[in-house]
């Protein structure tokens, strides 16, 4: 069958080549066109355009892109147009997907949403037009299926990929003497730094990164995301050791983190590493999301055991001074770091079993004859 994938950001991209590989397990016939990142590059298939090249964040942002975003727009419906698959995916990113999605639908094509858009924090009127032009909603957050059960969709729901991800790359990962003579880190606790995956996340949390790795009881490390270029790294942190594709042995080996909020903040959690969160953007966009921000917390594994399991440094909390007490506490305080590992056990049993991203993959296949 042939698969049109839709990611617009890193973590979509991440999702989408762990289903395109499932995929490709179950059918052997699969064909992927899509449009994402190297990650679902590697798999198979061809990249009809890099999620990189318009990867922004707020409502400000998009707006100043708006005629690119058009552009895109356009060149993504005539593509899938062209191609013909028999199902259009698509991953997250709703203020692109969602247009694609009713656009599909009006061809006559299967439409399937995987990863759904987080409408249970914001936009929740879009809800409408994920049943009316959405054949199949796919969730990977365990809290979701009832929230959109109560609103007129059936969810599938068959754990989080995630689990399987990052189990597989920690079994393959060096070992924790051997990673730190790798990269040239000495004896000093590790704390490793993950700025975020947009230009724009880099750049506001940077100044504060700095400030930071003037503490030289620790040994501060910037996990590169994929996408960014080196030199935005060098420009941005020239006095850190930056460290690329390894990002899960980072956060194994550091005795904390300090993430911006997203996947990566889930990522740590299933790892085990203590963290504190922190974010924050322009402030008029700022004022513009938390006047529709309907969640008590920002990060998902706060969200998934609605409690607060680390602290999460907003806008104005989000300072160099607030972020290096919270490492502090989480560095000294034992029963702190304790009552975090039992939170994150719970966080890692609700996320399901092992082999979610076959299952989503049989469950899609089938759906689609």
């Amino acid at each position: 069958m042939k698969y049109y994938l839709i990611a617009g950001e890193a973590s979509g991209d991440l999702h989408g080549s762990l289903l395109m590989r499932a995929l490709a397990a179950r059918d052997p016939q699969a064909q992927f066109r899509f449009r994402g990142g190297e990650k679902m590059a590697a798999v198979a298939g061809e990249m009809v355009h890099d999620y990189r090249d318009t990867a922004v964040m707020g409502l400000l942002e998009v707006l100043s892109k708006a005629k690119t975003v058009k552009r895109n727009l356009t060149a993504c419906k005539a593509d899938i147009l062209s191609w013909k698959p028999d199902v259009v995916i698509l991953i997250d990113y709703p203020g692109f997907n969602l247009k694609i999605a009713r656009y599909a639908h009006e061809q006559g094509l299967k439409v399937f949403y995987y990863i759904a858009p987080k409408v249970w924090a914001s936009r929740e009127g879009r809800v409408k037009q994920l049943r009316q032009y959405v054949d199949r909603l796919f969730v990977i957050f365990p809290f979701e299926v009832e929230w959109f059960r109560n609103r007129g969709i059936e969810p599938v729901y068959e754990g989080n990929p995630l689990m399987d991800y990052i189990d597989d790359a920690l079994a393959a990962a060096p070992s924790r003497e051997a990673f730190m003579q790798q990269h040239g880190l000495d004896s000093r606790p590790l704390v490793a730094l993950l700025p975020g995956s947009r230009l724009q996340e880099i750049k506001y949390l940077a100044p504060m990164f700095r400030t930071l790795s003037a503490d030289g009881r620790y040994q501060y490390v910037i996990a590169a995301a994929p996408g960014i270029d080196a030199d935005v790294y060098q420009a941005h942190f020239p006095a850190l050791k930056v460290v690329s594709g390894c990002t899960y042995e980072l956060l194994k080996y550091s005795a904390a983190a300090v993430v911006a909020s997203g996947t990566a903040s889930l990522e740590a959690a299933i790892i085990g590493t203590p963290q504190v969160v922190c974010y924050g953007m322009n402030p008029l966009t700022w004022r513009i999301a938390i006047s529709i921000l309907k969640v008590k917390y920002v990060s998902l594994a706060n969200l998934i055991l609605d409690k607060l399991i680390f602290k999460e440094l907003l806008q104005e909390k989000c300072t160099s001074e607030n972020i290096s007490a919270e490492l502090d506490r989480l560095m000294t305080d034992d029963s702190c770091r304790t009552r975090m590992q039992q939170d994150y056990a719970a966080v890692r049993a609700a996320l399901g079993s092992p082999g979610s991203a076959t299952r989503i993959a049989d469950t899609l296949i089938s759906s689609i004859k």
